[in-house]
């Protein structure tokens, strides 16, 4: 495995490979690998000649009272992950190799940004739309691989490779789950060891969300109601927790049939989301 840290050494390096023909990977991380992580990291092996894998924690994305000074960089441990599964190069650069000369460019998705997770975290699909256009422009690949476990991050690059007619193939992979179903999340470890006993609860309401919106037993803002009370008698701070059409992510009526539910939540510091989609027959 190959590691840079500045924009040049990486973009050499595609510029060799380009000229032996190999088609080129992209996996976009903020550290603290998990699973999750590695499973995205082998789907980009069985999908290209080369893989490329950045590690780099934006700022951007962080609100105010968020935790970016305090999220957990791992790069040593990162980098030891990355060298048993595809990766072909590690790139590693500092935030001002990303943003240097105080930078005024913002990319914006309006619409979807301002939904779910854009409400309550003001301006942070912002900056993820603007750190992925950039790493797309450093990076050149044939296709990125993205967790779908963020299922509005995923939709919110999509439509901003839509729009702006990037170069790239955005492919989701499923969410990977602990044995009691908790999605694999770099803020898992955050948790309290009672916590923890707690967390799997946000998917288990998902699940039971599904169920009752595939057996029509309730209207879908009975059942988000419903669910949201469950998760708060079980110590949960409830953002939002949402049945939505898939295909643009506003309130699903029972007219719609492709659904994505989106749930997000705080358990003690750690705020968890994860989502569940499925077709209504």
């Amino acid at each position: 495995m190959h590691k840079v840290i500045t924009i040049s050494e990486l973009r050499e390096t595609v510029r060799e490979w380009r000229k032996q023909g190999k088609s080129i990977a992209f996996v976009p991380t903020m550290g603290n690998l998990h699973a999750g992580h590695l499973k995205l990291v082998t789907e980009a092996g069985k999908r290209a000649d080369k893989v490329i894998v950045s590690l780099f924690v934006n700022p951007t994305q962080f609100g105010v009272g968020e935790d970016f000074e305090s999220y957990p960089r791992t790069e040593l441990e990162d980098e030891k992950k990355l060298e048993s599964v595809s990766t072909d190069l590690l790139f590693l650069p500092s935030v001002f190799e990303i943003y240097p000369e105080n930078p005024v460019t913002t990319v914006t998705v309006s619409g979807l940004s301002t939904l779910h997770c854009g409400a309550h975290r003001i301006g942070h699909f912002d900056g993820v739309a603007t750190i992925v256009s950039k790493l797309f422009n450093i990076v050149q690949a044939d296709l990125a691989i993205f967790g779908k476990k963020d299922f509005q991050q995923l939709a919110v690059i999509k439509k901003m490779v839509k729009d702006l007619n990037i170069a790239i193939e955005i492919v989701g992979v499923d969410t990977e789950r602990e044995h009691d179903g908790l999605a694999m999340s770099s803020r898992n470890g955050y948790l309290s060891s009672q916590q923890r006993k707690n967390a799997p609860k946000l998917y288990q309401s998902l699940c039971q969300a599904r169920d009752a919106v595939l057996q029509h037993t309730e209207s879908y803002p009975a059942i988000e109601t419903a669910c949201k009370k469950s998760l708060q008698l079980a110590g949960f701070e409830v953002d939002y927790f949402s049945i939505c059409k898939a295909s643009n992510l506003e309130l699903a009526t029972e007219n719609d049939n492709d659904l994505v539910i989106l749930a997000a939540a705080k358990l003690g510091k750690p705020r968890l989301i994860d989502n569940v989609f499925f077709e209504k027959q």
